[in-house]
């Protein structure tokens, strides 16, 4: 790939901060070794007709890559994958099964824990919340659980550390404010091997301190 640019937020509200999306895919580019530059935009800016042709939704992350760009975070983290041995097996069965757990991380394993964060984070104090959060927790944990089962006597989610993993664990960190995945121990030892690769520990870093660059000062 020629020039990479990612598009992230300048800055984020504390409660969302090391869970912006654009994490997933500055891992990933970590992992494969690839340089790239952020391009940070304010959160006013989403909704603009100039960043709607970039991303029609009006969210971050963007990606542009030899002059073209692309969206969404998971079609990002495979484009980058494709052309990453780091990130995708060579093995044909194991790339498929691979790309399947990147669809199940966020297909199967991100919409009920998407829901229940955006419940705690975003409404946690509206009464409608309080009535639904029983039965978005439950939901929850019959994921966390079927995945703990996976994962139980397994390092990473295929025979070795993929994309998927990235998704995976970003999707996990979602619920970080809660103790759910710590209920489950394997889990809990998978998110904890992942968080602590290199790659991850430098995307993270470098998230949290765009955001601490450009922090709101208070009145």
């Amino acid at each position: 790939m020629d020039k990479i640019i990612v598009t992230g937020l300048r800055w984020a509200p504390p409660f969302a901060q090391g869970l912006v999306r654009d994490l997933r895919v500055r891992w990933a580019l970590e992992e494969a070794g690839l340089p790239y530059e952020v391009r940070l935009i304010d959160l006013g800016d989403l909704k603009s007709s100039a960043y709607r042709q970039r991303h029609p939704f009006g969210i971050v992350p963007a990606f542009e890559a030899d002059g073209r760009g692309l969206f969404e975070s998971g079609a990002i983290v495979h484009h980058i994958a494709a052309e990453s041995e780091a990130l995708m097996p060579a093995d044909r069965h194991d790339r498929a099964n691979a790309v399947a757990w990147m669809f199940a991380a966020l297909n199967t394993v991100e919409p009920p824990i998407q829901n229940l964060a955006t419940m705690d984070l975003q409404h946690g104090e509206e009464q409608w919340a309080k009535q639904r959060r029983p039965g978005a927790v439950d939901a929850v944990k019959v994921r966390l659980g079927a995945l703990s089962d996976w994962l139980d006597g397994r390092e990473y989610l295929i025979n070795r550390f993929t994309a998927a993993d990235v998704l995976m664990t970003t999707v996990l960190r979602l619920i970080r404010h809660t103790d759910l995945v710590a209920e489950f121990p394997v889990l809990d030892a998978y998110v904890k091997r992942c968080e602590a690769r290199p790659a991850f520990q430098k995307a993270l870093v470098e998230q949290m301190a765009d955001f601490a660059r450009n922090a709101p000062i208070a009145a």
